[in-house]
């Protein structure tokens, strides 16, 4: 690791923030209650994360307390990037976590700078907010006091359960900024879950978030992606997840087709071939040499078999890549005017108007 046979206090310019000293290393922790994990505590200097201009994403600013993920999804995007710390995108991303234990202090600082202009903030884009250190370590908790408190918005994209335990301070935060709630449910039959995406929970424990959530007072968006070429993409199987997200009370889906970036298309190429060597030659077709994505023909056929299950189930909802490089994605922070007007919803909850020019992507 980069941190590793470093001298105290002396920069290491290839490292990344708040791994630049060997004293931003706090400590490695295992414990019984994680098997085969470690914890790299570390001090961060900084919590905001600016997107660049070039990214196709539609929002600006993230905050990603945790680096590496245990919910272990084998077709995760965010692999590649534990590359940087000199880990593996495989069994490395899945169980070497890094924990920027100080992470709430320096945003509360970051978010108090006389030049921050409270743009929305999406937590989630890279690795899980509430994976399970979260229970260890409670980041999340301060987190939302520092945006809430600094007027700024966010936006939780989660696949984690444990996201229940601060519905009351999130529907609390509700009352003051907008706030969004998105879950991401890839797979809805429980053998096929427990294999790709072992670290996770259940769908069926991800559905009573939403309904929770739902309960809270939000409009909550399920992410049905990714969509898994010959395992995930049958007529039956998308019916099932759509007729379940409504029965859990979400109001709008965004779905997608597998994308397999370098560092995870490896991990997952190698999963297909131990798990369902039967469709190696169909994805070596459908993902040939480098290329991350679907082809187009394969993401329209998919189109025609989600969109009108979509209108059978009356639930919003779009491809992602139907929005326009930048522009809003519903159930994701925007870089739109935020400004908004507490209501009362039916449920007697504090929640949140948006004003007539914002994307209905926040809410």
């Amino acid at each position: 690791m980069r941190w590793q046979g470093q001298q105290l206090g002396v920069p290491d310019a290839a490292a990344l923030p708040g791994l630049e000293h060997l004293n931003g290393l706090v400590r490695s922790v295992t414990t019984p209650e994680f098997a085969d994990m470690t914890f790299h505590e570390v001090l961060c200097k900084t919590a905001l994360n600016h997107v660049p201009s070039a990214s196709a994403m539609p929002f600006d600013w993230t905050v990603n307390p945790y680096r590496g993920c245990s919910h272990a999804c084998s077709y995760c995007f965010a692999r590649g990037t534990h590359e940087y710390l000199e880990l593996d995108a495989g069994r490395d991303f899945d169980s070497q976590i890094v924990v920027k234990v100080n992470v709430a202090e320096v945003l509360r600082r970051e978010l108090a700078r006389g030049a921050w202009q409270r743009d929305p903030v999406m937590l989630g884009t890279n690795t899980d907010p509430y994976q399970r250190a979260e229970g260890r370590y409670r980041l999340m908790p301060g987190i939302v006091s520092a945006l809430t408190d600094s007027g700024t918005p966010f936006s939780i994209l989660t696949k984690g359960t444990m996201m229940r335990r601060d519905l009351p301070m999130l529907a609390d935060a509700a009352a003051s900024v907008p706030v969004s709630l998105a879950m991401s449910i890839a797979v809805f039959d429980d053998a096929l879950q427990k294999a790709i995406e072992p670290g996770t929970p259940s769908a069926t424990a991800r559905l009573e978030t939403v309904r929770a959530a739902t309960e809270a007072g939000f409009r909550v968006t399920v992410f049905l992606m990714p969509i898994i070429p010959h395992l995930t993409d049958s007529v039956a199987a998308i019916d099932d997840a759509l007729r379940r997200i409504k029965d859990a009370g979400a109001v709008r889906v965004v779905y997608g087709a597998l994308h397999l970036r370098p560092g995870a298309k490896e991990w997952f190429l190698r999963w297909i071939e131990r798990e369902h060597p039967e469709l190696v030659s169909s994805y070596r077709g459908l993902y040939p040499g480098m290329s991350a994505t679907a082809p187009k023909a394969y993401r329209s056929w998919l189109a025609k078999r989600v969109r009108p299950l979509l209108r059978v189930h009356r639930l919003d909802g779009h491809e992602e890549e139907d929005a326009p490089r930048r522009s809003a994605v519903p159930g994701l922070a925007s870089r739109a005017n935020t400004a908004a007007t507490v209501i009362t919803t039916s449920r007697g909850r504090a929640a949140v108007r948006p004003p007539q020019d914002a994307p209905a992507m926040l809410f």
